[in-house]
């Protein structure tokens, strides 16, 4: 797959800090493996809203609906 260059800005202090432990760590696979997880996390919390709204236009069960359905698969074992 093709990649592209994203550019940001950090402190000057935390750039110096990085590059003192350049030979331990390679920042840019750090960088892209917090960013693939935190768009994975994001993406999840979008597919629970999307799922929350969708579950408050269900209309109500009827009541007693939970137990006869309890009864239905007890029964059927």
């Amino acid at each position: 797959m093709p990649s592209v260059t994203v550019t940001f800005r950090i402190p000057r202090e935390l750039k110096q800090r990085m590059d003192r432990l350049r030979g331990r760590v390679n920042w840019s696979e750090e960088v892209r493996r917090f960013i693939e997880k935190r768009v994975e996390e994001l993406e999840q919390e979008e597919a629970i809203e999307e799922l929350e709204k969708l579950i408050e236009q269900l209309p109500p069960a009827p009541r007693g609906a939970g137990a006869a359905l309890v009864r239905e698969d007890r029964d059927s074992h």
